[in-house]
């Protein structure tokens, strides 16, 4: 499983309806609202390199009021349950 935090920056700040449609992208499961240099942070979960970058490369940076993004790749993690049974990665 590839776990990836997607820093995105948003143009007219449509948090709920941008949020929306981040989700309904396979392999999104969460989008956060933050405070900060961005705006919200989308949490991946997907099951290898290929498809987290044509997630990122033909979903999420083509989603309107999608500005800008940043990208973050876990490269270890730590915690107490087993994720990739949970997200059905």
């Amino acid at each position: 499983m590839v776990t990836a935090f997607v820093l995105i920056n948003i143009e007219d700040k449509k948090l709920d309806e941008i949020g929306k449609a981040l989700l309904a992208h396979k392999g999104v499961k969460e989008v956060h609202v933050v405070a900060g240099e961005y705006d919200m942070v989308a949490v991946i979960r997907v099951s290898d390199n290929a498809e987290l970058s044509r997630l990122l490369t033909e979903n999420i940076i083509h989603t309107p009021g999608v500005n800008r993004t940043k990208t973050l790749i876990s490269v270890k993690m730590h915690s107490g349950y087993d994720l990739a049974s949970m997200f059905g990665v």
